[in-house]
């Protein structure tokens, strides 16, 4: 395996988890991979069309994803080509005479291709070594981005039962790749998830009194960054234009990129940024896939994104050159409100309009946790390998220079507007005692998400645990009263708390 990669890829090693899903794939079986952004995914479908001397059809959703990597295997002298609508005839049949050389092949195409009746039966005479279903979390109605042009890709499976399957995503849940597994018709399986520990990252979320704090926190975040890329992301296309417009005077090298922009706007924003003419973007979750730069050193949430997932594949555009890298979410409250009016304006199904709230309601506990925030990311993906802590995040270490601090001037303004605050509005504040009982329930709460392979936000919120240090409840019915507590996990853990940390209350 080592030859191939080293003479056809340059590659001296192997990537975590890479080794492992290639293997999975030349033994003929089914897979679902997830390996994180910049974690080497595209390796995993191109080393097969070498190593088994065939054609692999790879499904990609964006036509420059497939070009860039059409060139890349190009340069490597690795055959490779794409189909798709901004192509002329004469490309496509060009495209095909490759093809027939009968050679190992990656062919990249979208996924409306694969539904079209001429390409089918075009499937049906041609030897195939393996079907690669790239960004898969697009399959799947839970995901962060379900594409509905995904949804008939069980084709494949149907067409060419024998030829296995190669579902890829940077992010996923375990119930996520059931769910993918099942609508692409995949046979029994092989699951690898590696490398979501990215340990020159520092991750850092800081809560944001209101607009005035988060703005300075975001310039002071530019200011202890000034070299290399930035990465900015907004929740809407009004607040992309607005920041631009504020941090134009104050930074150079600043532009923003969003949906909404046309198409010559965007490309050519896309390109001075690639060219380090823009250095600090800001944009919407349109910006990114497919993106690889080395150099991105901040990326900064001004908004909260609409679930962990999100999050975790923005943050990990930062840091590709393994240099260490800073990512920071700017967290005020009301930020829950711009997602839930994204929610509540979504046509999807009941089901997964709960599931998206239960989403953002996970993500709020983890912006609110106090458990290392890289644990609790390794967890929530039941990634191979954990952690109890990191070491380098704002939790295991505050006092990191990588951290992002806040200006003094700003923490005056924050406790000031607190101290104007009628006493009824005011934050809670435990006492020495509740304190003690709240550092309880953390450890118990630590140790039964150990037990049950779950990060510690899932348990309870650190919210649910200060009420509980406060409240001290005793009775079964009293436990109803505590923020966070529905039926289910009274039912589950009620009993537990009150015989076990809430006893030594």
């Amino acid at each position: 395996m080592i030859e191939i990669l080293q003479t056809h890829f340059g590659m001296p090693e192997f990537r975590r988890g890479q080794r492992e899903i290639i293997s999975s794939i030349l033994e003929g079986k089914d897979v679902l991979a997830v390996l994180p952004t910049g974690g080497g995914k595209s390796l995993c479908y191109q080393y097969p069309a070498l190593a088994l001397n065939k054609l692999v059809i790879v499904v990609s959703p964006l036509i420059a994803l497939m070009k860039d990597q059409v060139s890349s295997l190009e340069k490597l002298g690795i055959p490779a080509g794409s189909l798709h609508s901004a192509q002329s005839q004469a490309e496509k049949k060009e495209v095909f005479r490759k093809m027939a050389a009968g050679q190992g092949f990656v062919l990249y195409l979208s996924p409306e291709r694969t539904q079209k009746e001429g390409f089918q039966g075009w499937l049906k005479t041609v030897d195939v070594g393996l079907f690669a279903v790239d960004e898969a979390h697009c399959v799947s109605q839970w995901g962060h981005d379900f594409r509905a042009e995904y949804s008939q890709l069980k084709s494949l499976k149907l067409l060419k039962p024998n030829v296995p399957v190669l579902a890829l995503t940077a992010s996923a849940t375990p119930f996520v790749l059931n769910d993918i597994a099942r609508q692409l018709g995949l046979k029994s399986p092989v699951k690898h998830v590696h490398g979501f520990y990215r340990p020159n990252l520092y991750y850092q979320v800081e809560f944001c009194e209101d607009d005035d704090v988060k703005l300075e926190a975001l310039r002071q975040s530019l200011r202890q960054n000034p070299s290399g890329r930035i990465l900015i992301y907004c929740g809407t296309r009004k607040v992309t234009e607005e920041l631009t417009q504020i941090l134009s005077g104050e930074f150079s090298g600043v532009d923003y990129y969003h949906a909404g922009l046309a198409n010559e706007k965007r490309n050519s924003t896309q390109e001075a940024y690639s060219e380090g003419k823009v250095r600090i973007l800001i944009a919407t979750n349109a910006f990114g896939m497919g993106i690889d730069h080395p150099d991105v050193r901040l990326v900064v949430h001004y908004q909260m994104p609409a679930n962990i997932d999100s999050l975790y594949q923005e943050m990990g555009r930062a840091g590709r050159d393994g240099q260490n890298s800073t990512c920071i979410l700017l967290y005020a409250k009301k930020d829950k409100g711009l997602q839930s009016f994204f929610i509540q304006r979504s046509e999807a199904p009941a089901e997964v309009q709960n599931s998206r709230w239960r989403a953002l309601e996970n993500l709020i506990d983890y912006c609110e946790g106090s458990e290392c925030r890289h644990a609790e990311i390794l967890t929530y993906y039941k990634d191979s390998q954990r952690l109890q802590r990191c070491g380098h995040c704002d939790v295991c270490d505050p006092s990191s220079s990588r951290r992002v601090q806040k200006p003094v001037s700003i923490v005056k303004t924050v406790i000031r507007k607190i101290s104007k605050r009628k006493t009824a509005q005011a934050p809670t504040v435990l006492t020495p005692d509740d304190n003690r009982i709240f550092e309880i329930l953390k450890l118990w709460r630590r140790e039964k998400a150990r037990e049950l392979d779950v990060p510690a936000f899932v348990i309870f919120s650190d919210r649910t645990l200060r009420h509980l240090a406060q409240a001290r409840p005793k009775e079964r019915d009293q436990l109803k009263d505590i923020f966070g507590l529905g039926e289910a996990k009274i039912e589950r853990f009620g009993s537990e708390l009150l015989n076990g940390p809430l006893a030594e209350a």
